[in-house]
């Protein structure tokens, strides 16, 4: 099959979401404009990009390589459990941010636990991102590779440059435009692509009746502790570790009131289920017609080259590409974002809005190219993916659910909390490595904060919950409902 027509039409989308990114770079006034679009995002909108930013590469080629490799139970962590994760967020945590009105996760450290708090919980957040936006080039390199016989490593440099180009001009808009797009893409090339692909196969009902039952177990049989530690891990890692993760909330923050907030996290959360199992059956239906590939995670690549007509074939691709995209340049804007927002803020506390602006963009350069070192070095795009929210479940995830539904906790237990929970991950890590050092460090956090806040209650009374202008915002109505036709429509 000749690629040049594909080629061509990869490279007419890819320049199409730079001419995006050129025209979202002119809406960008500010930093708020730049981090969170302006808070103007309708449920149309926020649900599209909330979608297409956890749309990667992950799910696409890591899960699908992953469920070749050990079925349902290989891919619990996504897309299960990162649609676990997006439920909770919309049930549990996304109102009472939205109604604080802050920009990025640490700005509610900071204002619900202290300066200190929000410095740590930033210099938590970045290093997941980075470690996201590294499995993501991994997965540009292979997608390049076998598209045009490309060495990974020039694929995964390509797709570094183009990412970093309209992610850096234009922010959070230029972000949702061409999530919007890249969702649409993305959705209508799996869901056209798989009838088709299973079909040529023999249909699902042939494929099934050869596949044994165990790789479709969504928990393990016969297990030891161990295993089902470790099961609760990859439920946990996404489901738990990433409500603290800079993405979702800015996304929530986007949006043009708490009731968009949930509800585009609910409905992206059953998108996600959806579209997300679709490269999972592929996956597990390859096992019987390409039994021994060298790299699972090729093994889209393979059935869209054996299976598919051209025009099929570019319709995958595009999908593939805005995968990626949509996940690199959240992924990229995200650490950007809490850089410019917090850190820079906490070193300078009277910055100009534009220089913080400057600041935002220039580093996200700076953390592409970082996320490019760590790709160079790895070559597995799902367990790098999964294993960059480890920090964040170990650190964050209490302390933030304790300031959102615990309002006696303090600065001095959020603060020992997180610190306590890092320190027993990188603990763990080293002294029982087939152990889930970040699932186990979350009670030790829990412990600190409980036992902290308790001893300390007398000396650091707690801060309350607070909107922009520093006012007490009530703790009622923290929880989020189902309702779509429910919910705060002025606020």
């Amino acid at each position: 099959m000749s690629q040049i027509p594909i080629i061509t039409a990869l490279c007419a989308y890819v320049f199409l979401t730079l001419l995006v990114g050129v025209y979202a770079g002119r809406r960008v006034k500010d930093s708020a404009d730049f981090v969170v679009a302006g808070r103007r995002l309708g449920i149309l909108l926020a649900t599209g990009t909330l979608s297409a930013t956890w749309f990667g590469t992950g799910t696409v080629l890591g899960a699908a390589g992953a469920a070749y490799k050990g079925g349902f139970l290989a891919v619990i962590a996504d897309p299960f459990g990162a649609a676990l994760c997006l439920f909770l967020a919309g049930l549990f945590y996304v109102r009472m941010m939205r109604r604080m009105g802050v920009s990025t996760i640490a700005e509610f450290f900071e204002r619900r636990f202290g300066k200190t708090a929000g410095v740590v919980a930033a210099a938590c957040t970045i290093p997941a991102y980075i470690g996201w936006v590294a499995s993501l080039m991994v997965g540009f390199g292979k997608i390049i590779h076998a598209l045009t016989g490309l060495d990974a490593v020039l694929g995964t440099c390509l797709g570094a440059v183009i990412v970093l180009i309209y992610t850096t001009i234009g922010g959070m808009w230029a972000v949702t435009l061409t999530d919007f797009i890249q969702v649409a893409v993305l959705t209508l090339g799996l869901i056209f692509m798989t009838p088709f692909l299973l079909s040529d196969m023999g249909g699902w009902a042939a494929i099934r009746a050869q596949l044994p039952d165990d790789q479709f177990y969504l928990y393990p049989r016969d297990a030891d502790m161990t295993t089902w530690f470790n099961y609760a891990r990859a439920w946990l890692v996404i489901g738990l570790g990433n409500l603290a993760g800079q993405d979702l909330l800015q996304r929530s923050l986007s949006s043009r009131n708490e009731s968009v907030a949930q509800h585009s996290a609910y409905i992206s959360g059953i998108i996600y289920l959806t579209v997300g199992l679709l490269p999972v059956f592929l996956g597990i239906a390859a096992t019987l017609t390409f039994p021994n590939l060298a790299d699972p995670e090729q093994v889209m690549m393979k059935l869209a080259e054996t299976y598919l007509p051209p025009l099929g074939m570019a319709v995958f691709i595009g999908a593939l590409i805005s995968a990626l995209m949509s996940s690199a340049d959240s992924a990229l804007l995200a650490p950007a974002s809490v850089i410019g927002n917090d850190l820079i803020r906490y070193l300078r506390p009277d910055i100009d809005a534009q220089t913080q602006l400057r600041l935002c963009r220039l580093s996200v350069p700076v953390l592409g190219v970082i996320a490019l070192y760590l790709a160079l070095s790895h070559d597995t795009v799902y367990t790098l993916m999964v294993d960059s929210w480890s920090i964040l479940l170990a650190t964050l995830f209490v302390p933030l659910t304790a300031g959102i539904w615990w309002s006696k906790a303090n600065r001095s237990g959020a603060l020992w909390s997180m610190i306590s929970g890092a320190i027993a991950y990188l603990i763990l890590l080293q002294i029982a490595p087939d152990q889930p050092a970040d699932l186990l460090a979350v009670p030790i956090g829990l412990l600190a904060l409980v036992i902290i806040t308790k001893a300390t209650t007398k000396t650091d009374p707690p801060l309350p919950l607070s909107d922009t202008s520093g006012t007490p915002l009530a703790y009622e109505n923290r929880l989020g409902n189902l309702n779509p036709f429910r919910g705060s429509s002025n606020q």
